[in-house]
């Protein structure tokens, strides 16, 4: 049987569709589930083997960029979706649903309570370059811990649509510790596949260590700011008519739909 997603839908989402449509060609079954429908049955989440926290502007990014979304998951379904993770469950949040795992504490995953109510010392702020980016970017799957990602080899070609898209964290944060859980899932990199080094436009926000992505020690719950559910037909990259093909974000989607389908 195809594993079911749930596609939670906030006020100002507007990529569900998009990755809806990169799921089902994973070979899951996609159903879009409004915020405020789940909250009265909340329940209903257990009936699902993967979680999508899609991308846009939830409640137009008010107070920062996922930050009420980020108040939502925790005020609401904590309860809920600690059962997900804790089950195993594939989760993604992609550009501001990344913003929110981050904002809410569910990443990087500590999976402390009192970090996930008060922030982990890692976050999701403003672009070095103080302004909106919307490019092409390249993507090195990096982590091998993480099921989203573990196995692929080569490069992904996506587009990236955000403003508060630069992954930072503070003293208080355990990078060590971080890297050598294999937490860093995608890379920025340079078209060839090098490393970015933090070099503009490759990497477009300036996050640290060329962060795209990242994912809980688990390996389960994948974050990431880039859209590669936005490539996953050969027409969609913008080299198409000259002969470019290749590199859709579609076998992320499908490592997540495999795994879901053995729990």
């Amino acid at each position: 049987m195809k594993p079911e997603a749930l596609i939670l839908q906030a006020r100002g989402t507007n990529r569900d569709h998009d990755v809806a449509e990169a799921l089902t060609l994973a070979g899951a079954e996609a159903h879009f589930i409004p915020l405020n429908h789940l909250r009265m049955n909340k329940t209903l989440l257990a009936d699902f083997q993967l979680l999508v926290l899609p991308g846009g502007f939830s409640y137009a990014d008010a107070l920062g960029a996922g930050k009420l979304h980020a108040l939502d998951l925790n005020s609401y379904f904590n309860e809920e979706i600690s059962a997900f993770v804790e089950a195993g469950k594939p989760v993604i949040g992609i550009c501001n649903g990344f913003q929110a795992l981050v904002k809410s504490g569910i990443l990087p995953g500590e999976g402390k309570e009192e970090k996930r109510m008060n922030g982990s010392g890692a976050t999701l702020t403003f672009n070095t370059k103080g302004h909106f980016e919307c490019r092409w970017v390249t993507l090195k799957p990096v982590s091998q811990t993480c099921i989203w990602t573990k196995g692929l080899e080569g490069i992904v070609e996506c587009p990236i649509a955000h403003g508060e898209g630069n992954f930072q964290t503070s003293e208080s944060f355990l990078l060590p510790t971080f890297i050598e859980n294999d937490q860093i899932a995608l890379a920025y990199t340079h078209a060839d596949g090098s490393s970015a080094d933090g070099e503009y436009p490759y990497n477009p926000n300036g996050s640290i260590l060329d962060i795209a992505g990242i994912c809980n020690p688990r390996g389960n719950v994948l974050g990431l700011m880039p859209h590669p559910e936005n490539h996953i037909y050969p027409h969609q990259h913008p080299q198409w008519t000259r002969g470019v093909k290749g590199n859709s974000g579609l076998a992320l989607f499908e490592n997540g739909v495999r795994y879901a389908s053995q729990i």
